[in-house]
């Protein structure tokens, strides 16, 4: 299976710019290495504050 990096780049929600824009496999990686997750799980308020952690994406979710 090909990576669809420019159909990807298309959907990226992500605002901060890095060399991983494109590249979900890459992204996941990188932040599941910090225990973090992507800007694209995020909703688009929570995204803008680049706090990727795990706690800040609980707390978008809390009812």
């Amino acid at each position: 299976m090909d990576c669809a990096i420019e159909e990807n780049k298309k959907n990226c929600t992500c605002t901060y710019p890095c060399s991983n824009r494109g590249l979900c496999c890459k992204c996941v990686m990188y932040h599941r290495k910090r225990n973090e997750l992507p800007g694209c799980f995020f909703p688009k308020e929570a995204e803008k504050t680049y706090d990727r952690s795990i706690e800040a994406f609980i707390e978008c979710f809390k009812g």
